[in-house]
């Protein structure tokens, strides 16, 4: 059985849910009907290190939210599906697109639309808040909630990973 950190280390894509994941999971509405998120400042400057590790970054939700396109344009996070129904569908599209394989992916979820993912991902990462159902058949969960800083605790330990094996090549 694989260990964790090898999981980790073969990562190169790393997919997140938003609601329930990047937010808390709680839908936030104005009088007007306009929807609002709230996301975490640390999960977005996690996002940003693995971006410039050289790993990409993808973003599928079921839920449409303007929030999310500016959010994750601020972040740099170019692939972002929104509105998905199908969300193995979305990532075969991205892994056809990018020349990778299953073997290459993290995904971060909460509930049972994501288990999808977590079935095609070589490391499957639950928040701490999960669904129970998501949390059982994940390889790692977040000491952190949803939208509480999980997002950063998952590129702490892709990058820790990398700099784990970069060690190990230099010291032999």
């Amino acid at each position: 059985m694989d260990t964790l950190v090898e999981r980790a280390n073969d990562v190169r894509l790393l997919v997140l849910d938003v609601d329930g994941v990047l937010t808390d999971g709680r839908l936030y509405f104005t009088a007007r009907g306009e929807q609002m998120k709230c996301f975490h400042v640390r999960d977005g400057a996690g996002i940003k290190q693995v971006l410039n590790a050289g790993l990409q970054v993808a973003v599928i939700s079921g839920r449409q939210s303007k929030a999310v396109d500016k959010r994750m344009s601020e972040l740099g996070v170019t692939w972002v599906r929104q509105g998905v129904h199908d969300k193995l569908s979305a990532l075969r599209e991205l892994l056809d697109m990018l020349n990778l394989t299953p073997q290459a992916v993290a995904s971060v979820g909460d509930d049972t639309p994501d288990l999808s993912l977590f079935e095609a991902s070589r490391l499957a990462i639950a928040v701490a808040d999960a669904h129970p159902s998501v949390k059982s058949r994940a390889h790692f969960i977040t000491q952190a909630n949803g939208g509480q800083g999980a997002v950063r605790e998952v590129c702490d330990l892709l990058l820790e990973t990398r700099r784990l094996e970069a060690s190990r090549q230099v010291h032999g």
